[in-house]
Formats: structure tokens, C-alpha cells, sequence
């Protein structure tokens, strides 16, 4: 699946790791009891033993959740669109002397796999592509019954908000609330990119909840776990700890895979 959304994620985010940003720096200093806390598995209700299991780090490159999983015993192959990202999968199983294997694709289209996985690790990248539900049928196929699926994705009634909204009194929501919608806005400065970095914007598309939810209901899955991202502490009010607070910009979902036919109709 070469689509012009393809190219230009690929390009973004060949262009991304090249400036070192945030979510392309390998993890190089776990132990195997601080990947265990980085996954927080306990706490999303994920099964702790992952020896031997088969784990998928879906649209996840940059060696950072895969290294984590490889550490406790998991066989982790990692799906990602740029090639760069997946070079840095390379170079922290290399660093812990573990095995990861590593695929570059298009999260739309797993047809590359044969296998089943006990567990797809989708970090936030779902927005990134027009129909989640193109997603959800392909992970679905690829899922062993019983199997988990963790994603992260943005917060749909929030989307598109940043604390650059705020007004003085709160953040203005001013787009309508419909599915598949576009939008853009600038990188935060937490992503760590050069202020003379030549980076293509974000580009998301709004998928609704109820799109989300029933997207995934309708490929048999079964909700067992959900949180809205937030932040903590005491933010400076319109800083993007105190967005965070007041509109949260990301959900993380658990779904258990049933293994039942799906109805397309």
C-alpha cells in the first residue's frame, strides 16, 4: 500500500529519526525490571511471563517498546513505515544482544504475516491514516485468539487542540466532531526537534469514538481495559501539563481478541 498517505508518513518519519526527535530514541538502559515498569503491563492489565511469546510492535519502530518486550523473553517483530525508525529496532536488540525482527510496511496492509501474535503493541499512530477500521480487520487477522491488543490513539473530541488554544479561560474547540476529518499543527517542543529542522507537520485524521469502539467490536474484540492519558502535579495554566489536565489528548485502549468470525456485512 503505496498511497500518497504512505509516502508521506514514511517521509516524516525517515525525517523524524534522522533529527534524533523524541519517540526515535532507542532505549539503551533497561534492565529487565525497568522494561517491565516502561510497558506497565501490570497496571494495563497484561499478562507479566512473556516468554516466548509472540508480540508484534505495530507501527512502533525506534527501538524503544520492542527492546523492552525482547528483554522479557518475548519474540518481537516490529511493523514500521520508515526504514530509519527501524534501523534504531536494530541497534538496541544489537546493544542488549537479543533478537528483534523487523518489517517495513504499512500498518493498513499485515498481509506479510503468517503468524499469530499473543500481543500487538500499537503505540499513537492510528490517527495518522484516513479508516482505523482498516487497521483493526488486518490485526484482527493476525491475532491469536485470547491474544491483546494495546493501542494508543488520540483523544477524537480533543483533536487537532493544543495549549496553544488556550483563550484565557479555557481551550476553544472549533471543529466539528466528524469521522475522518483532517488536521494539522505544529510539533511541541517535547518531540525535540531542531527549531531549523526541516520536518513535515503532523498530519492526523479524526477517528470518532464511536468508530474506534465499534470498529473494533465489529472484528470480535472485547474491551478490557481504558484510560485517558493525563498529566499530574500543579502545570502552569495554558502550558501543555495543564492542557493535558483539562482536555486529554490521548486514549489507551486494551482489547482482548475473541477469535470469533467477523461480520463485514
Amino acid at each position: 500500500m503505496h498511497d500518497e498517505v504512505h509516502r508521506y508518513l514514511r517521509e516524516r518519519w525517515d525525517a523524524l529519526a534522522n533529527a534524533n526527535a523524541l519517540f526515535t530514541r532507542p532505549r539503551l538502559d533497561l534492565s529487565a525490571e525497568e522494561a517491565l515498569a516502561y510497558l506497565g503491563l501490570e497496571r494495563i492489565g497484561l499478562p507479566l511471563d512473556l516468554k516466548e511469546k509472540r508480540v508484534l510492535c505495530l507501527a512502533g519502530g525506534g527501538g524503544q517498546q520492542s527492546a523492552a518486550f525482547a528483554l522479557l523473553g518475548a519474540e518481537v517483530t516490529v511493523l514500521d513505515i520508515s526504514p530509519v525508525q527501524l534501523e534504531r529496532d536494530q541497534a538496541a536488540a544489537e546493544h542488549y544482544g537479543v533478537t528483534v525482527g523487523t518489517v517495513q510496511g504499512d500498518m493498513r496492509d499485515l498481509s506479510v504475516f503468517t503468524e499469530e501474535f499473543d500481543l500487538v503493541w500499537h503505540p499513537y499512530s492510528l490517527t495518522f491514516v484516513p479508516d482505523a477500521r482498516v487497521v483493526f480487520r488486518e490485526v484482527s487477522r493476525v491475532m491469536r485468539p485470547g491474544g491483546h491488543y494495546h493501542v494508543m490513539c488520540a483523544n477524537p473530541f480533543f483533536s487537532g487542540l493544543t495549549h496553544d488554544s488556550w483563550n484565557g479561560e479555557g481551550y476553544t474547540l472549533k471543529d466539528p466532531y466528524t469521522n475522518g476529518a483532517e488536521t494539522t499543527y505544529p510539533d511541541q517542543e517535547w518531540v525535540g526537534i531542531p527549531a531549523d529542522g526541516q520536518i513535515p507537520r503532523p498530519r492526523e485524521y479524526r477517528q470518532t469514538l464511536s468508530h474506534i469502539m465499534n470498529g473494533l467490536i465489529r472484528e470480535g474484540f472485547v474491551l478490557t481495559y481504558v484510560n485517558e492519558v493525563t498529566d499530574e502535579g500543579d502545570p502552569e495554566v495554558g502550558s501543555w501539563g495543564h492542557f493535558m489536565q483539562v482536555a486529554p489528548p490521548w486514549l489507551e485502549f486494551v482489547w482482548r481478541a475473541t477469535g470469533e468470525t467477523p461480520d463485514h456485512h
